[in-house]
């Protein structure tokens, strides 16, 4: 299995708006454009640093979310890390051998057309993970240069 790095840290908000403009103009980070993804409950934004993952801003979509409930139960913050890999289905074939199990069980679509599956928190010390593959680079609106 390949991790190649880091992509993002997912941050569950109330507001995306309000969350993004203050992050933003607080530190001085690059915008990118929201994104809807109703069949998975939520409306997502990015932002950018000049090295280094992205934040992953993520708000509910619908009352049905899991992000609603992960806000009620915890509040606003931290909500997972995403690590980037090269082939999301032979990662999962691998870490199932290993005894691990996903919440799906194929990939399911991200943000910006990537393919993403998760392993849940208590698996690992609390942390949602999610493993993702981009689309290949020429479809993918990554404002970073």
């Amino acid at each position: 299995m390949k991790i190649k790095k880091i992509d993002h840290i997912g941050i569950a908000v109330e507001n995306l708006e309000a969350s993004l403009e203050y992050w933003a103009d607080k530190l001085g980070l690059e915008r990118g454009e929201s994104e809807a993804i109703p069949e998975r409950g939520v409306k997502v934004a990015y932002l950018y640093p000049e090295k280094g993952p992205a934040l992953e801003f993520i708000t509910p979509w619908g009352e049905e979310s899991p992000v609603r409930k992960f806000l009620e139960n915890r509040g606003e913050g931290v909500h997972h890390l995403c690590f980037k890999v090269e082939n999301l289905k032979a990662v999962m074939a691998e870490l199932k051998e290993k005894g691990l199990s996903f919440l799906q069980e194929e990939p399911v679509r991200g943000a910006a057309g990537a393919q993403v599956a998760f392993i849940h928190p208590r698996v690992f010390n609390g942390v949602l993970l999610e493993f993702k593959e981009k689309k290949p680079k020429k479809e993918v609106k990554d404002k970073r240069k």
